[in-house]
């Protein structure tokens, strides 16, 4: 009897739920931190120089790569007993080591990795003069400084003095590449399309034998005409800038014994991963953070930087921001302060929260339709007529104020209702003391309900944040794109391009983990790539807390 009255005081007094509802929380944080885990500890490592390790086998094949990684499995045995010597092969009931290298030289392999294992490894050593070289294309390429060559003579031929005289001219003539990169015909181009489009405008409002549109040619044939000299004087430039960094170029003997010329003008950095120091090799890991965080990608996006990326993912977030707390706001204060409460407003509500589980590739459609097919083709026959009759829409596609506006869409209830619960928490009290004395009710709303609520509306915007910053399926519809270079916000007049497409983190690591023409070589990339993304919406949730805790304050001390 003592004991079932125990057991029932136990479950009287709810323990047991206790440990199942903490020991929930506790399995939901572990998870939480083994993911944050694995993607900082994989993205963090992605640009630390490994080791090159250079591998024979034995039937007598040379590989020289950096290890990536490695796994255990049961061999069959019988494929490899042509090859493989009787004492090297493994049982088959044996669990053997492979490991997976990264051997580059993508244009002589046609493989970015070969995986290798133990059984199959006659010798293996970390070679000191191994060479890693990270190019403009093809990816990365190892080997052994074999010679210099200036102007197709060799001026060195020892590995040292190699390296030396490599790194001497490096540094110049990759400047004298991004001076010729700068001198781009862009502007040119715009003066030439403003002036082309500006006869379209006269054709189409006056006809083509106007004197509008003659005038309007007579421009457009003096542009075309400037514009071409100062191609050609900008073409002059590059090609001697140009035809003297071809002047030089670095010749690596890969492991089977071949040389491959590579120009110093495609090459972005390289180093010895055998001889380098501590301090070295934190020095080749902060030029590559640096390169990714700051420069335009590369080699299909598996290589180089993000920065284009970066911007468009935080102005995206800023403007759909801008756009949602207002109409979520006013939306909440008249569904709580002024409708009537009743089974219309009923049945609002419950369409709100329906249209927050919408699945939100459902949003990109209705933005592609609504926004880019409706009212960007309306604003273009309006304001831009020319550039319709030539089939070059400016708001009649995707762009980033357009994705904006949909994710706008998407994180509207969030806010709503969280708006909503925050107004509903300020106490009636109030409310009544405020009309007691002579208050109107936008009055009491302005001065007493919204600094009130403002917190719990903060909540609201950090979680459209969160949720916004994150999706990729309707931004694929209304204008992420692959590769974007030019940015919605630049020194060009107008300065801001709210019709410009752009490129998203989220969309960039979508691109990098399921389109790229190899995965397995830009998983390193799809990793640093998440941790960057979870870190910007962190570093915008924390400046919406801040903001929230700065108006709590603020209202506690009023």
């Amino acid at each position: 009897m003592s004991s079932r009255r125990r057991v029932s005081s136990l479950f009287a007094r709810g323990e047991p739920m206790v440990w199942l509802t903490g020991a929930a929380l506790v399995v939901c944080l572990l998870m939480i931190a083994g993911l944050l885990t694995i993607v900082i500890y994989n993205g963090a490592s992605t640009f630390w120089p490994k080791p090159l390790t250079q591998l024979t086998t034995h039937h007598g094949k040379t590989y020289l790569g950096e290890e990536s990684q490695n796994e255990d499995y049961n061999p069959a045995t019988a494929a490899v007993a042509d090859w493989v010597p009787a004492k090297k092969r493994p049982a088959p009931e044996a669990s053997v080591r492979r490991r997976m290298y990264r051997t580059g030289n993508y244009e002589v392999f046609n493989t970015h990795f070969t995986w290798l294992s133990d059984y199959e490894i006659a010798e293996e050593f970390e070679p000191r003069w191994g060479i890693v070289v990270e190019r403009q294309e093809w990816g990365r390429f190892y080997g052994k400084p074999h010679a210099f060559h200036v102007d197709g003579k060799p001026v060195a031929n020892e590995p040292a003095a190699v390296w030396a005289r490599f790194e001497e001219l490096h540094e110049s003539v990759r400047a004298r590449r991004e001076a010729a990169g700068e001198l781009n015909d862009n502007d040119l181009n715009d003066h030439e399309n403003d002036a082309r489009l500006e006869r379209t405008s006269a054709r189409l409002k006056d006809g083509a034998d106007s004197d509008e549109w003659r005038e309007a040619d007579k421009v457009l044939q003096s542009v075309r005409k400037r514009a071409e000299e100062e191609r050609i004087a900008i073409r002059r430039k590059t090609q001697a800038m140009q035809a003297e960094n071809d002047r030089y170029e670095l010749i690596v003997m890969m492991a089977d014994g071949e040389t491959k010329a590579l120009k110093l003008a495609d090459i972005v950095r390289a180093y010895l991963p055998n001889q380098l120091s501590l301090g070295e090799k934190w020095g080749v890991y902060l030029s590559r953070w640096g390169e990714f965080l700051s420069d335009n990608p590369r080699e299909a996006n598996s290589e180089g930087g993000v920065f284009p990326a970066i911007f468009g993912t935080i102005i995206m977030t800023l403007i759909m921001s801008i756009l949602v707390v207002p109409f979520g706001v006013l939306a909440a204060l008249y569904l709580r302060e002024y409708a009537k409460q009743g089974t219309l407003v009923s049945i609002v509500r419950i369409a709100v929260n329906n249209l927050a589980g919408v699945p939100s590739i459902v949003f990109g459609v209705f933005g592609l339709g609504f926004f880019c097919y409706f009212v960007g083709v309306g604003i273009d026959d309006l304001l831009f007529p020319a550039r319709v009759a030539e089939n070059t829409p400016t708001f009649g596609k995707g762009g980033i104020l357009w994705a904006s506006l949909t994710l706008a869409l998407l994180t509207l209830p969030v806010v709503i209702m969280a708006t909503e619960e925050a107004i509903s928490a300020v106490p009636h009290s109030m409310r009544e003391g405020s009309y007691a004395c002579g208050a109107s009710k936008w009055q009491t709303i302005r001065k007493i309900v919204l600094p009130r609520a403002a917190p719990g509306i903060m909540t609201g915007m950090i979680l459209a944040i969160a949720r916004g910053a994150g999706e990729v399926a309707p931004l694929m519809l209304v204008g992420a794109v692959k590769l974007a270079p030019d940015l919605p916000m630049d020194g060009s007049f107008p300065f801001v391009h709210p019709e410009r497409s752009f490129m998203h983190l989220g969309f960039h690591i979508y691109d990098l983990g399921f389109q790229s023409p190899n995965s397995k070589a830009a998983e390193p990339m799809v990793f640093t790539t998440t941790m960057l993304l979870i870190g910007i919406v962190v570093l915008l949730n924390l400046v919406a807390l801040w903001v929230r805790a700065r108006l709590r304050r603020q209202f506690e001390a009023g």
